[in-house]
């Protein structure tokens, strides 16, 4: 069973590692919905020695209506990206954003379910490491290039027919309005699957944008009970729910394609209301 020491890293025992012997991989995943300057931000500060990490050319695949606005990335082209990161089979990796965690948890999701074993979440990320009293850089970053060999299947993941019959405790992880179906920024149809539980992944973290502490988080996924799987608008932020459900020791499936691609599917239902 998984902990939250498997999952997350406070910025003074990231510092700590980094000063070690065997120092970690760092990599910055500056991104969120609506916003391209990602790499320009990391170019301005970033943590001594992180590699940036494009996560809309590096860990997704091309949109496409059938697919979602973020698929799965080709094994062999995460692969590709993650030795032109420095991954190697011995080495640990932590990464981080600047919102929490809410795309970083794409990589971390996507290096555990592709088989490597040892990668954290950096918690309250950039803004955590900064307020901890800790030094940036700025400028790019090249890497020595790593050896990872991927194999994906790690972790587990949901088709949309998986996701449609699933028995078990399927979390909506985006906004509470999206899930209602009050308000649709970015996708064909406003709603959730049916049968689907709203749990927006903002309330995985406290105001500082660290993770809940355990008690809370359990208080939080208290009413889940049997298998879980989550899905949120593309399968950027759910896989954040499944860090914070891993951090506390339950085991969670991702559905890739998420609303994005559900609701292009004109076959598929949708439920509205809270």
């Amino acid at each position: 069973m998984t902990t939250r020491s498997d999952v997350l890293v406070d910025a003074a025992t990231l510092a700590a590692a980094l000063a070690g012997d065997e120092p970690p991989l760092v990599l910055d995943v500056r991104w969120a919905l609506g916003r391209t300057d990602g790499h320009e931000l990391y170019l301005a500060a970033h943590v001594p020695g992180a590699v940036f990490v494009d996560l809309e050319t590096e860990l997704a695949a091309p949109p496409s209506p059938a697919e979602g606005r973020h698929p799965l990335p080709d094994v062999g082209d995460l692969e590709a990206a993650a030795r032109r990161w420095g991954v190697r089979d011995d080495r640990a990796v932590v990464v981080y954003d600047g919102v929490g965690g809410m795309s970083a948890a794409r990589a971390w999701w996507l290096l555990r379910w592709a088989g490597v074993p040892d990668v954290r979440l950096l918690d309250g990320g950039l803004d955590g490491w900064v307020a901890a009293g800790l030094g940036v850089e700025a400028g790019d970053v090249l890497a020595e290039p790593g050896d990872v060999v991927l194999v994906p299947g790690a972790l587990p993941t949901v088709t949309a027919d998986e996701a449609a019959a699933w028995e078990g405790d399927l979390l909506d992880a985006r906004a509470a309005e999206r899930y209602a179906g009050e308000v649709e920024p970015v996708d064909p149809q406003a709603g959730h699957i049916p049968g689907a539980l709203s749990v927006p992944t903002a309330g995985n973290l406290a105001p500082d944008g660290s993770f809940l502490p355990d008690d809370a988080l359990r208080a939080r996924f208290r009413d889940v009970t049997g298998p879980v799987a989550v899905y949120c608008g593309s399968g950027v932020t759910a896989a954040h729910q499944v860090a914070a459900l891993a951090a506390v020791g339950v085991e969670a499936a991702l559905y890739p394609g998420s609303w994005s691609q559900w609701s292009n599917d004109p076959d598929r239902p949708v439920a509205t209301g809270r």
